[in-house]
């Protein structure tokens, strides 16, 4: 058992491929999360062996749920879910027929095997004036039989980054195996790396194998990577309008060509490439493509637009330098989720694109090789800056301001690298306390200002 300064246990109950999950667009607390409950919902059911009971499910959505539903596809990541799919396994280029394949015919198929009457106008339906104490991201599925019985039911919470909780459920039932390196804090990493001699990534990679071999560590991590990269080079090559009705263009292609063409004696123009990768991700997940949440898909273009950043322009750059920078942004990921929050929900934008920001600050260090004192001073840069952030989609939809603020993130992440690698890592403010003050500053924020598209830029340019 491993006890902090405090003299408390430390658990860690989060691993870093729940930091980084493979999904789909436009949002990991609206889509991936809710795409999540239903399919377990589903499943409990029929491994309860009452699938053959239920002639009709109905969802109810609360909160930031129903308030910005919509525009973030929760109504088709409900019925995604429902039908059985997953959200890191379902083909991307289908998801439009099979929707529309239960909302012209009125049936659902729940897990592909039990068809119901689906009328999305009773079984699917938006709460917009309610909440639950959970979360303000909150859903109740119920399964009733032919004679209106109850078969099953279950509140649900998206928590952000795509994790859900059960209503009902502690916590510590998540919590995962013993690891060997357990720590709650920025401080136990530091003390760790100082009674150790390792890196951050190396005690982020030793807890990892507590479950599963170092082979495979490497695998998912490769993966991950891929499908950064492939999402990046798949939002620079694709026009078009972005669905949702803002009718916004994407940029990120023509950002492309015109950079492409462009000699590169300009000194800012890996800022522009910057801008251009990250924009490319998060049209990408607009256009509810597949992307990796890093930690959510609002702040999805972050992680990877740094990572290409410095494959393309960091002198003497290697591959492996990128599974130090992963490993290392998901062990500072992992502080906000346990000891803060990721959803935009609950803390506003400052924990998503702030989280992200700080996560590939810290991450970008490790690669370059620096120290553990510069990794969490670049951490905590990457958040300060961000504090008071609020989420205010215009429309409900990831990409006014949600965009644009990716790429703004990615380049505050490579200033704070570069800040904290030319001090020595002595700072006044730690990581640990703008983690606290994020949290704090996210409870004290109005509902207005978190996913609900009640208040800023939502409410005021609701000419578009």
């Amino acid at each position: 058992m491993a006890y902090n300064a405090s003299n408390e246990v430390i658990t860690v109950k989060t691993s870093v491929f729940e930091i980084f999950k493979i999904g789909i667009g436009p949002s990991s607390s609206h889509t991936v999360g809710p795409m999540r409950a239903a399919r377990d919902f589903v499943s409990r059911i029929f491994s309860n062996e009452r699938l053959p009971d239920v002639s009709r499910l109905g969802t109810e959505l609360f909160g930031s749920l129903a308030l910005t539903g919509r525009g973030h596809a929760t109504d088709r990541a409900v019925i995604l879910g429902l039908l059985g799919e997953a959200p890191d396994q379902v083909d991307p280029g289908k998801i439009d027929s099979l929707v529309a394949d239960v909302r012209q015919s009125g049936k659902l198929s729940l897990l592909h095997q039990r068809t119901i009457d689906f009328h999305e106008s009773r079984d699917l339906v938006f709460r917009t004036t309610e909440t639950l104490p959970g979360h303000s991201n909150a859903m109740r599925f119920t399964a009733f039989g032919s004679d209106g019985s109850v078969v099953d039911t279950q509140i649900y919470y998206s928590i952000g980054g795509g994790f859900i909780s059960k209503e009902g459920e502690e916590a510590a039932q998540s919590a995962k195996k013993e690891v060997p390196f357990p720590f709650s804090s920025a401080a136990d990493l530091l003390r760790i790396g100082d009674e150790t001699g390792l890196s951050i990534w190396e005690i982020a990679l030793e807890n990892e194998k507590a479950w599963r071999a170092d082979s495979e560590i490497r695998e998912r991590l490769t993966q991950i990577h891929a499908t950064m990269e492939a999402c990046i080079d798949r939002g620079l090559r694709t026009e078009g309008i972005l669905p949702g009705g803002l009718k916004v263009r994407r940029r990120a292609p023509r950002l492309f060509q015109k950079l492409s063409g462009r000699p590169t004696a300009d000194p800012l123009a890996p800022m522009d490439w910057v801008n251009a990768f990250a924009m490319a991700v998060n049209e990408e997940n607009a256009a509810g493509g597949r992307v990796v949440t890093a930690p959510t898909n609002g702040a999805a273009g972050i992680i990877p637009a740094v990572a290409r950043y410095h494959l393309l322009f960091t002198p003497g750059a290697q591959s492996e330098d990128i599974f130090r920078y992963l490993l290392t942004a998901g062990a500072i990921g992992i502080l906000y989720k346990e000891n803060a929050s990721i959803s935009g929900a609950e803390v506003g934008c400052q924990g998503e694109v702030g989280v992200a920001c700080s996560m590939a600050a810290g991450g970008l260090v490790a690669a370059l090789g620096g120290t553990n004192r510069q990794v969490e001073y670049a951490a905590e840069i990457g958040m300060e800056h961000n504090l008071g952030m609020t989420c205010d989609p215009i429309g409900g939809l990831v990409q006014i301001p949600c965009i644009e603020r990716n790429a703004m993130g990615s380049v505050k992440a490579i200033n704070a690298a570069r800040m904290s690698m030319s001090e020595t890592g002595e700072h006044k403010v730690s990581l640990d306390q703008v983690i606290e003050t994020m949290y704090r500053t996210g409870q004290d924020m109005q509902s207005r200002y978190k996913e609900t598209s009640l208040g800023g830029l939502a409410l005021n340019i609701i000419e578009c």
